[in-house]
């Protein structure tokens, strides 16, 4: 299912992807925004290109089209901050990460205009997230959601240093069976030349969040990727399919330990 806001590819197995940064579409804002921002530095680049072994695990993806500069489809529609008293980009981003003014003088987006972006581009791509949810519970019993990211190595608005390269997030255990993170932790623990952390600086976002809710069969885990790991993280963001191919790897097998874990309402349905 393809829309103006979202790319739909529903799968056979109860693990869900959802990509909500890697679009790349400025829409009609592009002529309001600054030189810098229509690089689009920001963008988790390549996702679906790295990630083009989904289809073979039968995950159902949800990926963005628009870019997050035009409505961060990870951020809390109240303007909520994830991470209180930390530096933070809005729902309607106004500066990169770089902290560059994202659109020209006098033509950042105003209160009503950040509620029209969104219901015409947020709640779409939540609404279908939530369908798929609740469509895979109804088949599986259970739903399994990634909410896959990247972002570049060093961002000093964010983080100092060196970001891990593998960055996994279950809201401090909220939003996932514990078991289960640690099957996808030990995964990552095993892959050679990567370093891994589970809720260090990226505990997880919006989605992971909201929609993670194992007293609900929902366990939902984030992984912040380093770009250095398989892209350059600089202008023009080439993809560097040698490197992308090695880290893929020990990523499908984070998601092939999802698949393998069984909750203990499904262990008993299949032992019965």
């Amino acid at each position: 299912m393809l829309s103006d806001v979202f790319q739909l590819v529903r799968g056979h197995s109860p693990l869900i992807v959802s990509m909500p940064h890697s679009g790349e579409a400025l829409g009609p804002y592009a002529e309001r925004m600054t030189a810098e921002a229509l690089e689009i530095a920001d963008t988790d680049w390549h996702l679906p290109k790295l990630y083009s072994f989904l289809a073979a695990l039968g995950a159902t993806v949800i990926a963005a089209q628009h870019s997050r500069y035009v409505i961060d489809l990870n951020r809390d529609p109240s303007g909520k901050s994830l991470y209180p008293g930390q530096n933070v980009t809005e729902l309607c981003p106004t500066t990169t990460f770089a902290e560059q003014p994202i659109y020209q003088d006098g033509e950042a987006p105003h209160a009503a205009e950040v509620r029209a972006r969104a219901e015409t581009y947020w709640h779409p791509y939540h609404n279908a997230l939530k369908a798929e949810i609740e469509r895979v519970k109804a088949e599986f019993g259970y739903a399994l959601l990634w909410d896959a990211h990247s972002i570049r190595s060093h961002v000093p608005r964010f983080f100092e240093g060196r970001l891990p390269d593998f960055n996994l997030g279950t809201n401090d255990g909220a939003s996932c069976d514990e078991v289960l993170a640690r099957l996808v932790l030990a995964v990552a623990g095993r892959a050679q030349d990567y370093t891994s952390v589970l809720n260090g600086r990226f505990k997880g976002g919006y989605i992971t969040r909201v929609y993670g809710n194992p007293a609900e069969h929902v366990h939902a885990i984030q992984l912040e990727l380093a770009q250095v790991t398989y892209m350059e993280e600089s202008f023009p963001f080439s993809y560097k399919p040698d490197s992308a191919a090695k880290v893929a790897a020990p990523i499908r097998g984070m998601m092939e330990a999802m698949l393998a874990w069984k909750p203990a309402e499904a262990r008993l349905r299949a032992n019965a």
